[in-house]
């Protein structure tokens, strides 16, 4: 029931896959109304540090979500043989983007060279700073990667619809619920 077999996704990817869906989408509506806070809201400063201490933990989950991946069996996908590559290319440029997106995310809060409290936990260290225009550059990056991601998760959400509604396979209830995913 944790693991992944080739019939469905175990709990714990189904868990790592929802807990990033909600987030992703989280942190994009917060980075949204964030960028235009004035001076003296009183979010101006609260707000960047959910941001930045959300997005941390995310990347550490997505990098363990990968781990997990690499680790598992993939279920196999269904469809013809185009949508099977178009599956695989899409999650390929999810993963991507993500990770563009935390990494582009990381060296905007990093430019000055100070590094990136999470919740007060600890600190990730400013391991790269101070590069000609890294904070314009890395922002821009991050904002366009932000909204392909959205844009391309929207189509991945579509997609399972599709599936699940027009096609009638099983591959939404997969990764809704691991007993369901082993049924032959």
């Amino acid at each position: 029931m944790w693991r992944n077999t080739r019939s469905g996704w175990g709990l714990i990817s189904i868990a790592l896959h929802w807990l990033s869906a909600v987030t992703i989408f989280g942190l994009f509506a917060l980075g949204w109304w964030m960028v235009d806070l004035s001076y003296f809201h009183a979010w101006y400063n609260l707000a960047p540090w959910w941001h930045r201490s959300i997005g941390m933990l995310l990347l550490f989950a997505t990098l363990l979500r990968l781990a997990w991946r690499f680790m598992q069996p993939t279920p196999a996908a269904q469809g013809g043989r185009f949508e099977r590559l178009a599956a695989h290319l899409g999650h390929t440029a999810l993963y991507g983007l993500l990770l563009v997106v935390m990494i582009s995310g990381y060296l905007i809060s990093t430019a000055r060279g100070r590094g990136i409290s999470v919740f007060d936990w600890f600190e990730v260290p400013a391991l790269i700073s101070r590069l000609p225009n890294q904070e314009s550059i890395a922002g821009e990056i991050h904002w366009y990667s932000s909204l392909a991601l959205m844009v391309l998760a929207g189509g991945h959400a579509l997609a399972a619809f599709k599936h699940h509604f027009l096609d009638r396979h099983d591959t939404l209830t997969r990764m809704l619920n691991p007993s369901r995913s082993r049924r032959g």
